[in-house]
């Protein structure tokens, strides 16, 4: 089956440019705009709640690197046969994170025990700093999708709806080389997270929400989105009583995250009273973090 590509989401035809003998990837560009953006916005929403400037920062110092590890290993764990099975690219290759695979439950797990680690480290709680830098994350990830992008990879099934991406043959899954065009899932995922820092912020000011719960609102909604973009792609994945892992996994987490929501409500309703012991109460914090 060949398509028109008139109108088409193209590729980009290489991910790697090198500037002399140094490659720059792409992938990693879209992961580090993402993580500067969350430290960023982060930091000014944090402030605005009474924190200390510059805590954001020193929390990412430990919890990026976390998280990221988390995001492999996840990876690496879920898709072995990549890598160690029958024909697999081996050790070397596992560790190759500028060749893509990050796990986002993995990420967002050890991330967070990184910045558990770091929280306990300054004494400061870590719900109102996850509150603080749930839409950012939320951010980060959109930019992170536009990775996927460039190397070609984890998109849907084959269509030829007007915004259809292009795949070149080369990375065509075996058994739909004859497919010119595919479902843009990195988009739709981008998209979606867009709309997910969105609802957070507008939630976070209505509600005024405390107690981790802007994070639990990020998780869960991200869970939704997750399972059905998950749902359109066609990547060899494992299964789990027939469901793709990471729509089993969202599946729970997200329960997860609504439960969290429900009971932390109603124990803790409000936000904290205190949200940085390390300082006195200050007259003004920051304007307006949601605006540049």
């Amino acid at each position: 089956m060949t398509t028109d590509l008139l109108g088409f989401i193209p590729s980009p035809p290489e991910g790697v440019w090198y500037l002399g003998p140094v490659p720059v990837r792409a992938y990693a560009l879209c992961i580090v705009a993402g993580i500067i953006v969350a430290i960023w916005w982060g930091d000014r929403r944090y402030r605005a709640r009474g924190g200390s400037p510059g805590t954001i920062v020193d929390i990412a110092f430990i919890a990026v690197p976390l998280g990221i590890i988390g995001g492999r290993l996840y990876h690496v764990a879920t898709d072995w046969q990549i890598y160690f099975g029958a024909d697999g690219k081996g050790f070397l290759a596992a560790l190759r994170i500028w060749d893509g695979g990050l796990g986002i439950w993995g990420a967002i797990a050890l991330g967070a025990v990184g910045a558990w680690i770091a929280c306990r480290r300054l004494g400061i709680p870590l719900p109102p700093l996850a509150d603080a830098v749930a839409p950012g994350i939320a951010i980060a990830q959109a930019l992170g999708r536009w990775g996927n992008w460039f190397n070609q990879e984890l998109f849907g099934a084959p269509t030829t709806v007007p915004w259809a991406l292009e795949i070149d043959p080369a990375h065509r899954p075996v058994g739909y080389e004859q497919y010119a065009t595919f479902q843009p899932t990195f988009l739709y995922e981008s998209i979606g997270l867009v709309i997910i820092a969105i609802v957070c912020v507008w939630a976070d000011r209505r509600l005024r929400m405390g107690h981790g719960r802007v994070f639990a609102l990020y998780v869960l909604l991200y869970t939704i989105v997750r399972a059905i973009v998950e749902s359109l792609r066609i990547d060899e994945a494992h299964h789990f009583f027939g469901i793709r892992l990471n729509v089993f996994t969202a599946a729970i987490v997200g329960l997860g995250a609504l439960v969290y929501l429900v009971l932390s409500h109603r124990m803790r309703p409000g936000r904290e009273p205190v949200v940085d012991p390390r300082n006195t109460p200050v007259e003004e914090a920051v304007p307006d973090p949601d605006r540049p």
